[in-house]
């Protein structure tokens, strides 16, 4: 029987420590097949697990799981991971994560961790402005310009919308939303509201299994893709925004998104270790 560690950690923490996005990170997942990983997310039913592996490329490679499958990348589980990481291995606050999606650099400063998004790619939806209010139970008028797939390592399709009220009324239809999944057949819609002081109120919808979708609290990835849409649709640059997300799920987070002159995306956010424990397999 093999005993693996793990740690609790919530990332793009606001006021208190039970804050921000929780994340559970094994801190090392040799031994383990994609079944047990798989199997280990489901366990712990969080958005995402972790699991630290030994790389030849960075200090680390990191596989992240969802209870539905594996991603290429996000973000809070990059900034989670990151953390641990670091206390471990002892890197220093300058290190890098071998992701699918490629190198990951972050930065930490304390609690605060900063991660470099790859360069973006977008294209535009097949879905109409019609297709896009049905799938989010709003209007046509809902809907704001220029919504696009983005990727920074995990497409996704982002909607801006006219108003905060509609930031709060969008309700994804499952079977409307599965029309229009991401090029890895996955459920990812970000919708946001900007209010014109630095600040963005912004939810985020996945498939968590078949014919469920679900809300997360706090989504560093589509952070990062949403500085991608600030590129694509090229505003002003240099740009510093915080994202609200998750505080009527109780979770509050806060996001930081800066995106450079030169178009290198930035996300950041707190890090919280909450807890310790292992698992007998």
């Amino acid at each position: 029987m093999a005993e693996y560690a793990y740690r609790l950690v919530n990332v793009f923490a606001h006021d208190r420590a039970l804050s921000g996005n929780p994340l559970c990170v094994f801190e090392d997942g040799r031994g383990l097949t994609d079944a047990d990983m798989l199997a280990l997310a489901i366990q712990f039913n969080l958005s995402e697990a972790t699991f630290i592996l030994p790389s030849a490329r960075a200090p680390a490679r990191v596989r992240i799981f969802t209870p539905a499958g594996e991603l290429p990348f996000a973000g809070h589980p990059t900034l989670g991971t990151a953390a641990v990481v670091r206390e471990l291995q002892q890197t220093g606050d300058r290190l890098m994560l071998e992701m699918e999606a490629g190198i990951i650099p972050v930065e930490a400063a304390g609690d605060q961790f900063t991660l470099q998004a790859n360069a973006p790619r977008w294209r535009t939806p097949e879905a109409s402005r019609e297709d896009l209010a049905r799938m989010l139970g709003l209007g046509p008028d809902d809907i704001g310009e220029s919504p696009l797939r983005i990727s920074t390592g995990m497409e996704q399709m982002l909607v801006p919308l006219g108003s905060e009220d509609a930031v709060r009324r969008a309700a994804p239809v499952p079977e409307l939303a599965k029309r229009w999944a991401n090029d890895r057949g996955m459920v990812k819609i970000y919708v946001w509201f900007e209010r014109g002081n630095a600040t963005v109120a912004a939810r985020f919808f996945f498939e968590k299994q078949a014919g469920v979708i679900m809300e997360d609290p706090g989504t560093g990835s589509a952070c990062a893709n949403l500085g991608g849409w600030m590129i694509a649709t090229r505003r002003p640059l240099p740009l510093r925004l915080t994202v609200h997300q998750g505080d009527h799920l109780g979770r509050a987070c806060r996001l930081g998104l800066g995106v450079d002159a030169d178009e290198q995306i930035r996300v950041s956010g707190r890090v919280l270790e909450i807890g310790r424990g292992s698992v007998r397999l």
